[in-house]
């Protein structure tokens, strides 16, 4: 007993501590996310999450992380309302976009209106604040985990260019390099939504920047099967899970036949049980920020445009079945 619990204490004390910026829906592959690293505190210690607009406006976003949080009883995590807009991209800009160039497949928040409030619980100090304390006062410690438009990096980086070297390591999902785009034909959402604060966020000199694009991401499907069994168990998460994947998207009560991309949740898998994942890639990234049909897509980076630029390491293989076990098991667990 007592060697077990010096294990425990060890785990404990080699918890990687992070900040995530999300732009959490209804529930899916963000509150997925939050879930597994929420019940993996032997692995990560989470110190906060900014809110930013991506699937779904950040005031409402922060509502239903807030959600989320009472259900795994995490209430005491403190939520921090960031970049209501894209730095440029615009509602008008994606239906231009979807007439011209289109069809767009997804357009995020963009498809609503936007909320008139912000939830109660909220922190008052806005998540661009928030990156660049949480940074100040613990150079190289602390892990960003970007599982949403990079909106809220790339203010905190123009107000504070020094803050990228106080990073510890960036890891996000987002992009997409040899495969066709989820939002455009061109382009993975995350990317699509904000592509000029991707480009400051690729061309910065943060030391460590770990990329789950689509290349990776696409390998991590989750199928009827593997959702009847993780619902199964009935808990509040798993209840709130089978409303939002059964009933919304991919749509499995109607749909049996759906499959659907575990996007976000891949980067908790990879911070939770890194050996299920093969070597990364490592490359020069940029993103394409010329309003036309390949807006927001990954390209190479032109190292004159940015010569102090960190290289990306793009992950690029992972053992899908090990991946999605990890994943149904977080899920249905009762902690």
């Amino acid at each position: 007993m007592i060697l077990l619990a010096l294990l425990l204490a060890s785990h404990a004390l080699a918890a990687e501590r992070i900040l995530i910026d999300t732009d959490c829906g209804y529930f899916g592959d963000d509150g997925a996310a939050l879930v597994m690293l929420l019940r993996s505190p032997q692995r990560v210690q989470v110190e906060g999450i900014t809110i930013v607009s991506g699937n779904v406006w950040a005031r409402s976003s922060a509502r239903y992380t807030l959600e989320i949080l009472k259900l795994l009883g995490q209430s005491r995590i403190q939520v921090y309302l960031g970049a209501e807009m894209p730095l440029v991209h615009s509602p008008a800009m994606a239906e231009h976009a979807h007439k011209n160039w289109g069809p767009l497949e997804f357009r995020g928040a963009f498809e609503a209106p936007r909320p008139s409030s912000a939830p109660p619980g909220v922190q008052p100090m806005d998540a661009v604040q928030r990156l660049i304390r949480t940074f100040d006062a613990n150079p190289g410690r602390i892990t960003l985990v970007a599982l949403g438009p990079m909106t809220n990096i790339a203010m905190a980086l123009r107000l504070r260019p020094d803050m990228a070297l106080k990073i510890r390591r960036l890891v996000f999902m987002g992009g997409q390099l040899r495969v066709p785009g989820n939002a455009s034909s061109e382009a993975e959402f995350n990317f699509w939504f904000d592509p000029e604060a991707a480009q400051v966020v690729l061309r910065s000199t943060i030391p460590e920047k770990i990329m789950f694009g689509l290349d990776i991401c696409n390998k991590a499907l989750l199928d009827k099967e593997g959702f009847d069994r993780i619902v199964r168990t009935r808990t509040p998460v798993t209840d709130r899970f089978r409303e939002d994947f059964g009933n919304r998207y991919p749509g499995f009560h109607k749909n049996p036949k759906a499959t659907v991309s575990l996007w976000d949740s891949v980067v908790p898998a990879w911070l939770i049980e890194p050996a299920l994942f093969a070597a990364p890639e490592i490359l020069h990234l940029d993103a394409d920020t010329r309003f036309g049909p390949s807006y927001g897509k990954v390209i190479p980076l032109d190292r004159k445009l940015a010569p102090e630029a960190a290289p990306v390491q793009m992950m690029k293989d992972l053992d899908s079945a090990k991946v999605l076990e990890l994943f149904r098991d977080l899920l249905e667990s009762k902690r």
